[in-house]
């Protein structure tokens, strides 16, 4: 027998609604007598299913609240061993978005070399170590259309935000994501692509091999290699056990293939 639910009531509220149709067909005839019956049956054994289910997965830990996100956590992003945001987009949209509602005096603006590649913020940039300075270049570089492409190294600049700019020479505004960069760059040479991936405070995250686990409780490294996206991101979820899943792990990881290390 197929049991239709109401998605908007509680199991519990579901039954007493069937249980008043039970009621209803009881009155009728043998026939519906014994519908009515069956359908309390299969209400009582829904209950029971529900409810098994519910208490095997919090015991295995898989019932999660649900916490209110920070804004940087909708992009990719790290923080450096210093404690600095260093945040970069996904898409020409986050792109826009960051370089228009988050780049502040004081930051540094990072960028690779190469046509695809996300705009990247190091928050409070300019008072960071060089150590970070390359970690966040790192960052930038790995989430590039250079590792989809098979490089293992790019060059990647860094300019301060008052050398970015929406508009070109003639006046007229670029595209969503484009970028004008005018002044002095800070370069960054032969940059090697590669990332951390692993579970941290919150859930899957990704950091520069300079940048290392960090607080990740588990963690495994990839570099541009030869595995699939697909079968990289199965690898890594088997290596970090429950707490991450092949799914997460995909949204963690950029365009290309990988060599687990």
């Amino acid at each position: 027998m197929k049991v239709e639910l109401d998605i908007r009531k509680t199991a519990q509220e579901n039954a007493a609604a069937y249980y008043e149709e039970a009621k209803k067909l009881r009155a009728k005839s043998g026939g519906a007598e014994k519908a009515a019956k069956d359908m309390e049956k299969r209400i009582a054994e829904l209950e029971k299913q529900i409810e098994k289910e519910t208490k095997e997965a919090a015991e295995r830990g898989k019932v999660r609240e649900k916490k209110e996100k920070e804004w940087f956590e909708r992009f990719r992003w790290f923080r450096s061993e210093g404690g600095r945001l260093c945040v970069a987009g996904r898409d020409a949209r986050q792109n826009e978005i960051l370089v228009s509602s988050h780049l502040e005096k004081g930051d540094l603006f990072f960028h690779a070399e190469i046509h695809g590649a996300p705009a990247t913020i190091l928050k409070g940039g300019q008072e960071a170590t060089e150590e970070e300075l390359l970690g966040a270049a790192q960052f930038a570089g790995s989430y590039s259309s250079a590792w989809k492409e098979g490089y293992t190294v790019v060059d990647v600049y860094a300019v301060s935000p008052e050398k970015v700019s929406k508009r070109a020479e003639s006046g007229e505004a670029l595209g969503k994501g484009g970028f004008i960069i005018r002044g002095e760059r800070k370069w960054f040479r032969s940059t090697e692509l590669g990332l951390i991936v692993g579970v941290g405070g919150k859930g899957v995250e990704a950091a520069p091999v300079r940048r290392g686990k960090g607080e990740m409780k588990v963690s495994v490294e990839v570099r541009p290699g030869g595995k699939e996206k697909g079968e990289a991101a199965k690898m890594i979820a088997k290596k970090l056990g429950e707490a991450a899943s092949a799914d997460e792990i995909l949204q963690a990881l950029p365009s290309g293939k990988f060599e687990l290390k």
